[in-house]
């Protein structure tokens, strides 16, 4: 019995603190997620962003999914544009 394979999907974040990172994820239940919660240090303090899925397409045999960021129900990016 041959388990080489995992049944993966490749995420996109489009927008928000993770905009234009990619991310093989292991399919849940067969089946890509619709909701995911990412961990990321933003000026060196780990923040939760939420992310929902809004478009799912299948290229070269590989299922790719689209998540745009969830501001709402997220930890608050703060930018500090202060003059140093």
């Amino acid at each position: 019995m041959s388990t080489d394979t995992v049944a993966q999907y490749v995420a996109e974040f489009l927008d928000g603190p993770l905009e234009g990172e990619f991310e093989h994820r292991v399919l849940v239940g067969g089946k890509p997620e619709s909701r995911v919660g990412m961990v990321a240090a933003i000026d060196g303090l780990e923040s939760l962003f939420w992310y929902d899925a809004v478009d799912e397409r299948e290229v070269n045999g590989q299922v790719r999914v689209q998540f745009r960021f969830d501001a709402g129900d997220s930890d608050p990016v703060e930018s500090d544009d202060e003059n140093d």
